[in-house]
């Protein structure tokens, strides 16, 4: 059988070699910044890119909490009624994602919870 190349291949080019290493690294090196930029340059790109945020100014975690809570309650209201609307493996779906969010607002609600009472002792023993 006839090969149309040899094996291995001649090395007649007369291209440098240090030459041809050295365009390679500066391909790879472009490549690389392209494709992973500093971790600066991320984030502003993500910022850049928000369509919600929450505001500057807004350091209230309770309030946070409490519209986080009040949220996730929605969702799940929203799911358990489209899951009356929906049958087979799409309600179990549903189901699934109003489930989802009842645990979550149960930890949102506990959480909640604690920073309340941890208010509360604070006050107290400013007081003392």
């Amino acid at each position: 059988m006839f090969k149309a190349t040899p094996n291995p291949p001649e090395s007649g080019t007369d291209s440098k070699p240090s030459l041809d290493a050295e365009k390679m690294k500066e391909a790879a090196d472009r490549a690389f910044a392209h494709y992973f930029p500093p971790s600066d340059e991320k984030r502003s790109k993500r910022r850049k890119y928000h369509l919600f945020a929450v505001a500057p100014g807004v350091d209230d975690p309770e309030a946070m909490l409490a519209s986080a809570s009040e949220d996730l309650l929605s969702i799940s209201a929203i799911a358990a009624d489209l899951a009356d609307d929906v049958e087979g493996t799409r309600r179990s779906v549903v189901l699934a994602i109003s489930r989802l969010t009842d645990g979550v607002q149960l930890l949102v609600e506990r959480t909640l919870d604690h920073y309340e009472a941890l208010q509360m002792q604070l006050r107290e023993q400013a007081k003392v």
